[in-house]
């Protein structure tokens, strides 16, 4: 379908360290900005302290390049474009649908107790991520999107948004330059958020939710073996497997497990073989095949039934399980979906 074949395209660009190892008002008035040198890999998205609902607000988040950008919020975005699952779910779960004047780029229908806010959001089908002359005639506020969308190619780059009044904001979890992608960078980006807009208990209750979650499920495990694990994604006869630089990877490891192939990239059989993990995830796309559930069990298969996997200890108990890419990759509110997915099938039921 065009959405996996365009969603594809951007996951080249980002996974590159997975792989490797209208109507309203007008846009903001003057903002400052500044570009510094990349921090470090370790380092998550920074706000600067300020009174809670107050501005000015300045925060740091990236361009492009991965280079850091600060940028200074004189007032509440009112006219938002959110490009991608992550973004527009993440303003419906903060209460900011209302904010968001056109949305684009799902991979995957929204939850139930999003639809109302959704419909509210001026989604558009017609493209999955729209183009910078586009955007500009929207005469947005904000840009909330992927990095690797702000190409000049696509959305154009943050510093022109910048110089035009328009905020910008990317997950930090899709930063360019082979930083790590991490849950602290995912609570990050919804507290940073919660700054901007002036929401902050609400993206805090969001935060200790998924803090909350890890927790409890160390826990109730504590003194177990580590549960060893593999996330994997049959893509064109191919098997791309997780590592310890993805979102996924430390979502594993956080939640106490330990990835029988750290290095990011693809798994052959034979290594899966070897491997022999106690849990397989694989990794599947709603929106990519006509039926979410086709897709699923197609994704499954390609491990469940191939008589060169057949010995593999997952497989022969049953622990092989599906994982939808928007509760692990740039995953914002659906990141509570992806630990509890992690957890169920590592613990079962001593994860709860």
């Amino acid at each position: 379908m065009k959405h996996r074949q365009i969603l594809a395209g951007l996951a080249a660009l980002s996974l590159t360290v997975n792989l490797a190892g209208c109507g309203g008002q007008s846009a903001t008035s003057s903002t400052a900005t500044s570009v510094s040198a990349a921090s470090s890999a370790l380092a998550a998205p920074k706000a600067d302290t300020q009174t809670a609902g107050s501005y000015p607000v300045t925060i740091t988040n990236y361009d492009y390049t991965g280079s850091e950008v600060t940028y200074t919020y004189e007032k509440t975005p009112e006219r938002v474009v959110a490009i991608y699952q992550g973004s527009i779910e993440t303003m419906i779960a903060l209460g900011l649908e209302d904010h968001v004047i056109a949305s684009y780029g799902l991979d995957n229908a929204v939850k139930d107790e999003w639809k109302e806010g959704f419909a509210r959001m001026n989604y558009q089908e017609d493209v999955f991520a729209p183009d910078k002359e586009t955007v500009t005639l929207l005469q947005p506020d904000m840009i909330l999107s992927w990095g690797a969308l702000f190409s000049e190619k696509n959305l154009g780059d943050v510093p022109a948004w910048h110089e035009k009044g328009v905020a910008t904001y990317i997950n930090s979890n899709t930063r360019a330059g082979g930083h790590l992608r991490t849950l602290a960078n995912e609570y990050a980006d919804i507290l940073n958020l919660g700054k901007i807009f002036g929401v902050e208990e609400r993206a805090e209750a969001l935060v200790d939710e998924m803090k909350s979650a890890v927790s409890s499920t160390l826990a109730s495990v504590e003194g177990q073996e580590p549960v060893q694990v593999a996330v994997v994604e049959p893509i064109g006869g191919h098997i791309t497997n997780y590592g310890a630089s993805s979102l996924v990877g430390d979502m594993v490891a956080q939640l106490g497990g330990e990835l029988v192939q750290p290095e990011g990239s693809e798994m052959s059989k034979e290594n899966l073989v070897t491997a022999d993990p106690d849990v397989i995830f694989v990794v599947y796309m709603a929106y990519s095949g006509e039926n979410p559930e086709t897709v699923i069990a197609n994704q499954l298969a390609v491990i469940n039934e191939d008589p060169a996997l057949a010995s593999l200890l997952a497989v022969q108990e049953g622990r092989v399980y599906p994982i939808m890419l928007g509760d692990m990759y740039a995953a914002g509110p659906r990141t509570i979906d992806g630990i509890r997915t992690i957890a169920a099938g590592m613990y079962g039921d001593a994860a709860a």
